[in-house]
């Protein structure tokens, strides 16, 4: 409490000597404060003196102070340079502390690298000569991407596959050294270097024992599993067989046709044979089954599939460019191909006969139609003429002798000789029929008549056409001429074409197809119908040749067809049971007959169609 009165004293003590300013500095002084409780004990005698003292005591000490400076200045000066020296010295001392501070911390690092640098090259130089003391057994290591290569490329499989399972235990030991991984990753471009060369010794023609090698290293390749691997031994063999197929000329196609049908049944064989033999497992073809990939099921089967539909699309391809007049030839081989796969499951001669029949349609209706459009031109500009006296004196005597022969056999009429267009369509129509006849199975009956049902009414129509418009401007003699040329279509042209007809399409061969194709009630339900088609010419020509005409059609229509049709079915049913004999034979001595001659094949697998007897020269020479 007392040292409080004492401070506030002093303080206003302080604020009456010092109005103005007082140094802060003053305050915390012990010198101060000793004064100023001097003063404050002192009188007022002494307070009275105190200025005066103190000016004259400065006054002292500043002549004092004076005296001393003017006595010591060099003192007082070098005493200044050594100040300036020592705070420079300082100064400098002060500047390289902090660079040394500052330098430290990277210093300190530069150590640490130095001694973990010494640490590793004292590794490396342990390592170093660890390796020197097994630099054998390393070498030998390292020059396993070499060998493996060497061997790879000099086709040594099985050493590099004996390296390569090496390597592959390695890895799975060290897989953590860079070293090894370089040698893994190595090695495994030689892998996929083989793998590469068994794939392609697979595309090309390799024979059964090479086969069984390649697949066998494949699979010790563990590249792919057990589905993949038939896949792509399939894929490698379809490549290689396409390269074959591409490979045959297509200048001509049925060159081209016979020799992918003999290429494919020969190399198709062989895929299925080496197939087998390496996948025994897929025996049959359809036990493959994978309920948990449904996509790996059935691939043998597929494939073939997939060729044999490739086999056909080229077969309908080269059948539309033309065969030439050889397309039972052709059909004998593809039978004896379709034949062949019959061994292993995949018979596909049933996809055979629409093909075939469709070409042979084609050929035949493109005939047909050239010469009804030949006729047309003709007729369209035709004059009729009588011939020679003596070539017509030569054809009425050949046509007397003859009648009765060329009403039983395929003679063509030589009535026709007498009318040129009539002759020029008779023989294009021939050479239509001869062109067919080589193949005409029983489903182009129907067809076959329309088409030619077709070309005869445009004919009658042509001829009807000419008579309307050249009646008004004929004479006598033309119309003579006219009217036989009108008899000549109606008794000759019309029936012998029937009757051509009828030797490629014969009644007991249509009668074993059933008893459906008889509902027309004719005693050849796939002739044409005369009557019909020569009505429009019936008001041209004598009434006589008409009567006579119906007469003939009504015999033919009316005749015993039921002890004919019996004796037909009766035959028909003998064929058939010999043949049923005949296909119980081949049937169980079809194992035993491995090495056929491919036409003797061809003729045993054809399906059932109409060869009639080769027509006479005759027939087939061109009529002047």
């Amino acid at each position: 409490m007392a040292a409080t009165e004492a401070e506030d004293d002093q303080e206003t003590l302080i604020k009456t000597l010092f109005t103005e300013s007082f140094p802060e500095s003053w305050r915390d002084s012990p010198d101060f404060a000793v004064y100023l409780a001097e003063l404050c004990s002192s009188g007022v005698d002494r307070l009275g003196r105190e200025p005066d003292r103190l000016a004259e005591e400065r006054d002292q000490v500043l002549q004092q102070t004076q005296d001393l400076a003017f006595h010591n200045y060099k003192t007082f000066i070098k005493t200044a340079d050594c100040s300036r020296e020592i705070f420079q010295d300082f100064l400098s001392v002060e500047n390289h502390v902090e660079s040394l501070l500052e330098k430290l911390p990277v210093f300190s690092e530069t150590c640490k690298e130095f001694m973990k640098a010494a640490q590793e090259i004292n590794t490396s130089r342990r390592l170093n000569s660890l390796t020197l003391a097994r630099h054998t057994q390393l070498l030998e290591i390292l020059e396993i991407p070499q060998l493996m290569d060497t061997c790879v490329r000099n086709g040594y499989y099985e050493e590099a596959l004996e390296l390569a399972s090496y390597v592959k235990r390695l890895e799975r030991k060290l897989a953590n050294i860079p070293v090894v991984q370089k040698i893994v990753t190595a090695v495994q471009s030689s892998t996929q270097l083989m793998l590469s060369q068994l794939l392609q010794q697979l595309r090309s023609s390799i024979q059964l024992p090479a086969c069984l090698r390649v697949i066998g290293y494949l699979r010790r390749l563990e590249v792919f599993h057990e589905a993949e691997l038939r896949i792509k031994f399939l894929q490698a063999r379809d490549v290689w067989l396409k390269s074959v197929l591409s490979s045959i000329p297509t200048d001509d196609p049925y060159y081209h046709i016979t020799k992918t049908i003999e290429a494919s049944r020969v190399h198709l064989f062989d895929i299925v044979t080496q197939y087998r033999a390496i996948f025994s497992d897929d025996d049959p073809i359809l036990s493959m089954e994978d309920e948990e990939n449904p996509v790996y099921s059935n691939l043998f089967h597929c494939w073939i599939v997939q060729k044999v539909s490739h086999f056909l699309d080229i077969l309908e391809k080269d059948l539309n460019l033309g065969m030439g007049g050889r397309l039972d030839s052709l059909l004998g081989q593809c039978m004896y191909f379709g034949l062949s796969f019959s061994r292993v499951g995949a018979d596909f001669r049933g996809l055979l006969p629409p093909l075939f029949q469709s070409a042979s349609l084609r050929v035949y209706s493109a005939a047909v139609r050239d010469a009804t459009k030949v006729f047309e031109n003709t007729m369209s500009s035709y004059t009729l003429q009588s011939l020679p006296s003596v070539l017509t004196s030569t054809v009425m005597s050949t046509t007397i002798q003859k009648s009765d022969e060329a009403s039983k056999n395929l003679t063509p009429p030589f009535s026709l000789l007498e009318h040129p267009p009539l002759a020029a369509y008779t023989n294009a129509i021939l050479s239509a029929f001869n062109e067919l006849r080589h193949c005409a199975p029983l489903s182009l009956a129907h067809p076959v008549r329309d088409e030619l049902h077709t070309s005869l009414m445009v004919v009658i129509q042509a001829t009807c056409t000419f008579h309307r418009t050249e009646a008004p401007a004929l004479n006598e003699k033309e119309r003579s001429l006219f009217t036989s040329f009108s008899k000549a279509i109606v008794k000759d042209l019309v029936p012998y074409i029937d009757r051509c007809l009828a030797a490629i399409f014969p009644l007991n061969c249509i009668i074993m197809t059933g008893p459906s194709t008889l509902s027309e009630g004719l005693d050849r339900p796939m002739g044409l119908k005369i009557r019909d088609i020569t009505s429009p010419l019936l008001p041209m020509i004598p009434q006589e040749i008409v009567e006579e005409q119906e007469i003939k059609t009504e015999e033919k229509t009316t005749a015993p067809s039921g002890n004919k049709n019996n004796k037909e079915m009766a035959k028909t049913q003998e064929v058939n049971k010999n043949t049923n004999e005949i296909k119980d034979e081949k049937e169980s001595t079809k194992e035993s007959e491995t090495e056929k001659t491919q036409e003797t094949d061809s003729q045993e697998d054809i399906p059932q169609t109409i060869v009639p007897q080769k027509m006479s020269d005759q027939e087939e020479k061109k009529m002047d």
